[in-house]
């Protein structure tokens, strides 16, 4: 199942942006997501254990397309119980700056989005690396991955934001992005 979302009023305004003004909440990775076509912002990311993949500009004008963060907060579910909250739009700015800086067209493979209380306390038992309070319980975090780039360099990616956590996994071959304070560990 692929969810592809750009409406209309997102191309319309692409091609009228000439000068946007954002409110900067996370300014160093708002900073890394202004292009050259106009100011919108973009997430590609598929769910292997899903099947699932979007692609979707979900920020144009200033403004963010409440119908792309409806389906980034459903592919971002839980997908262990089905459940879906709101995703901190934050958390998909963190990780599209990132991607923005690692210069790649590449769609983030997904771990782990949302994770209901239940699926926490569950993989809490089976990790220690699993927080009792994390923010991914809060839909504020992501564990993604990319086969063309190493653990290293999405981590110096994601640490150059400077907009939320960012954890190294070298071991397990992912990053945790975060959209929390601002905060690194890891190996």
């Amino acid at each position: 199942m692929t969810m592809d979302i750009i409406s209309r009023r997102g191309i319309l305004g692409v091609f009228a942006a000439t000068s946007v003004a954002a409110t900067p909440v996370m300014a160093n990775a708002f900073g890394f997501l202004r292009g050259n076509v106009g100011d919108m912002r973009r997430v590609k990311m598929y769910n292997g254990r899903t099947g699932e993949s979007i692609d979707t500009v979900y920020w144009v004008d200033g403004k963010y397309i409440r119908e792309a963060l409806n389906e980034i907060n459903v592919f971002m579910r839980d997908w262990r119980t089905g459940e879906v909250i709101g995703i901190d739009p934050r958390m998909i700015d963190v990780a599209a700056a990132s991607s923005r800086l690692l210069q790649t067209n590449e769609p983030y493979m997904m771990l782990s989005g949302y994770r209901s209380p239940r699926t926490n306390a569950m993989l809490r038992r089976q990790s220690s690396g699993v927080a009792q309070n994390s923010l991914h319980l809060t839909g504020k975090a992501a564990d993604l991955r990319l086969k063309s780039r190493s653990v290293g360099q999405m981590y110096q990616a994601a640490v150059a934001c400077r907009a939320g956590g960012v954890g190294r996994y070298s071991r397990s071959n992912f990053v945790h992005m975060d959209c929390g304070p601002v905060r690194t560990w890891g190996s």
